[in-house]
């Protein structure tokens, strides 16, 4: 019996990402919902710049690459351009999208386009060296907070989450986390429902994946993903913030 086969979404090539880095398993779960709903050949991902500059190395569908955090603006135009034909996909992490494409986020959220955003949070920039981000706990310890983030001076982190489903326009809004085999595969669950909704045209969707960064932590795989139960999730909690059509159903 077979107990686990590679996803033909998934490309056949060694990843760059460091030891224990989460980013693989998001990775994988995106390509077996490719798989599943058959999409693979209709769908576009967009990857920006961040730890995900090279996803379009990853993955067997067609990829483009955008500039540091307008991925959702490459997205949107992507899914105007023909509508009924692909399936388009954003994949960023936290300092790109939460940061330098906060507006594109927010307005591709609030005029509901009808994309899927797969937001990859790990509290940290991981590609330029470990620098403060815009999800970084209040006295995480960074390159650029050495002391801790101190919030009267740097601000609080942002809950994207939370502040999306303020919004009118977004569809499905959910916070999951990969570390561990049960939330695995709530993520996966997330990750097909977004896909599932542009589908059925339903609008914008986004899934927060809290991940790991054991580099510029500074610390083992394994002490990564307690830190994940430890401290970000009492942050960030996991659950759905937003979904139009369970709302609409209890109505």
């Amino acid at each position: 019996m077979v107990v686990f086969d590679k996803p033909h979404a998934l490309a056949d090539v060694p990843m760059h990402y460091c030891p224990g880095c989460t980013h693989g398993i998001i990775h994988r779960l995106v390509a077996e919902v490719l798989d599943e709903l058959g999409i693979e050949g209709r769908t576009i991902g967009i990857a920006p710049v961040g730890c995900s500059v090279m996803a379009y190395d990853y993955f067997n569908c067609d990829m483009i690459e955008a500039a540091h955090g307008r991925a959702p603006a490459v997205a949107t135009g992507v899914k105007r351009a023909d509508p009924d034909k692909h399936i388009v996909f954003t994949y960023q992490g936290d300092g790109d999208l939460a940061s330098i494409g906060m507006a594109e986020t927010v307005h591709a959220a609030a005029r509901n386009e009808n994309i899927t955003v797969i937001f990859v949070n790990n509290a940290i920039y991981g590609m330029t060296g470990g620098q403060m981000a815009p999800t970084s706990l209040p006295g995480q310890v960074t390159q650029t907070s050495p002391y801790g983030r101190d919030v009267k001076h740097c601000g609080f982190p942002i809950r994207v989450c939370e502040m999306l489903s303020e919004l009118e326009g977004p569809e499905y809004l959910e916070r999951v986390t990969v570390n561990s085999v049960k939330n695995i595969r709530a993520a996966k669950k997330a990750i097909k429902k977004a896909f599932q909704n542009q589908i059925e045209g339903k609008g914008f969707s986004l899934v927060e994946v809290v991940s790991s960064c054991p580099t510029n932590w500074g610390m083992t795989p394994q002490a990564a993903l307690q830190w994940i139960e430890e401290k970000m999730l009492p942050y960030y909690p996991l659950g759905v913030y937003k979904d139009r059509t369970a709302e609409e159903a209890q109505v």
